[in-house]
């Protein structure tokens, strides 16, 4: 009997989706009301809520661009007095049910633990975490307050990522034993000069938990310059992992969810000497990676694949997994099931906030719940840990712990300035 894609797409999400309790049970005709904390430019791709849901509050420390996004707030009632320069304010709102966070990767952790601790539902923006010690907290924050908390990787909700990773997952392919992933660079050190901050903008809070230091236009941007990615907050240490955690937790998150390692992850890091040549855009050091399983799959970060996935190699055959779209060889092995709409791949980060609101009513585990996040933002760091010491690494995922590497282990979580801290 042939399988439906509904009928494979719900057998391959169960052992994901177990309840949690709800934190609030919302009336059949109540709405949810959602609170942003960042409004930049991913934020402001993160406003596509369902009709059950409503705008209530905005927080930025860029407070000109936070009431800019009244042009949006307007049409559920919203004014400058619900627009916050401190999303600290914005969260003693007891209307407040649900918020989204948006802002630069050193102050996703801060945000959303606040947040959750407030009882608020969160969604954030993916890399989930600046470091793996802040991942386990905002995982044991989710459950201590019993609250959806949704990570960003919203390919977990597109369709034809969830049937590419559901047929590795199933065993189509047989048992993988190579699958290779792009490689991306890491972050390095900020040299840019300093410059003076516009007045609508509060620097000494977008600083946040780092050492403060100057403002420049480039640095204040996520990506910015030439060629649209060598400068940015992104590109630099002290805010991000570079775009290693910024579209590694993309494809990262995807090789993690086909080999089923959701809950745990790779057991030894080996970086190569070897690098792809510098490609005049990304400064950061991009040296090729393996990453070993304690089942004895190797993921090699070796450029090989697309950046929203990975090419998974088994005994039967091969799946190519990239963002919104599986290659399969043969390519009868999907045969099973019917041709893919053209269009299925369309609406995913709109399908993926009200994936994350319906679980804030119903108490299920989103699609990308946090201890998922978490797990997949660790690969991220574990890939940027290895080449920073530039050698093999041994990792516990259980323990989340290097044994026995007090120099590695080290790099598991960083210091905060107060009173930013955890």
């Amino acid at each position: 009997m042939k399988t439906t894609r509904r009928q494979f797409l719900l057998a391959a999400s169960a052992a994901v989706a177990p309840l949690v309790v709800a934190r609030r049970v919302f009336g059949a005709n109540s709405r949810i009301n959602v609170g942003w904390i960042g409004c930049g430019r991913r934020g402001d791709q993160l406003q596509g809520i369902p009709e059950d849901a409503q705008a209530v509050a905005f927080a930025d420390v860029n407070i000109k661009r936070a009431q800019g996004w009244l042009k949006f707030g307007g049409k559920y009632g919203m004014t400058k007095k619900d627009c916050y320069q401190d999303y600290r304010e914005m969260l003693e709102r007891d209307d407040l049910d649900a918020v989204i966070v948006a802002t630069p990767d050193h102050w996703h952790a801060l945000n959303s633990i606040h947040a959750m601790n407030a009882g608020k539902h969160v969604y954030c923006e993916k890399p989930m975490t600046l470091t793996i010690r802040e991942g386990r907290l905002m995982a044991d924050a989710a459950r201590e307050n019993n609250v959806a908390c949704q990570c960003g990787s919203q390919q977990r909700t597109m369709e034809q990522n969830r049937i590419g990773c559901a047929l590795v997952r199933e065993g189509r392919i047989g048992k993988v034993h190579t699958v290779h992933a792009a490689c991306f660079p890491t972050s390095w050190e900020c040299d840019l000069p300093e410059m003076d901050a516009p007045k609508e903008i509060d620097w000494d809070m977008w600083c946040g938990p780092t050492k403060p230091r100057g403002y420049h236009d480039k640095l204040y941007m996520p990506r910015g310059g030439k060629m649209g990615h060598e400068w940015g907050w992104i590109s630099f240490r002290t805010y991000s992992g570079g775009e290693m955690t910024g579209w590694g937790a993309h494809g990262f998150d995807q090789i993690q969810w086909a080999l089923g390692k959701d809950l745990t992850g790779p057991t030894k890091i080996i970086p190569h000497e070897d690098s792809p040549p510098f490609d005049g855009v990304h400064l950061g050091p991009n040296n090729y990676i393996d990453m070993v399983y304690d089942d004895g799959t190797v993921m090699k970060i070796d450029g090989k694949a697309g950046g929203g996935g990975g090419w998974f190699e088994g005994e039967k055959g091969e799946v190519n997994i990239d963002r919104g779209k599986y290659t399969c060889k043969p390519d009868t092995l999907d045969d099973v099931l019917p041709p893919l709409p053209a269009s299925s791949h369309t609406g995913d980060t709109r399908e993926h906030i009200a994936n994350w609101l319906h679980c804030a009513r119903t108490g299920k585990r989103p699609n990308a719940d946090v201890e998922i996040g978490h797990r997949s933002s660790t690969v991220c760091h574990l890939g940027n840990i290895a080449r920073w010491l530039k050698r093999e690494l041994t990792w516990d995922p259980a323990t989340e712990t290097f044994p026995g590497d007090d120099e590695a282990n080290s790099y598991i979580d960083r210091g905060r300035r107060a009173p930013w801290v955890l």
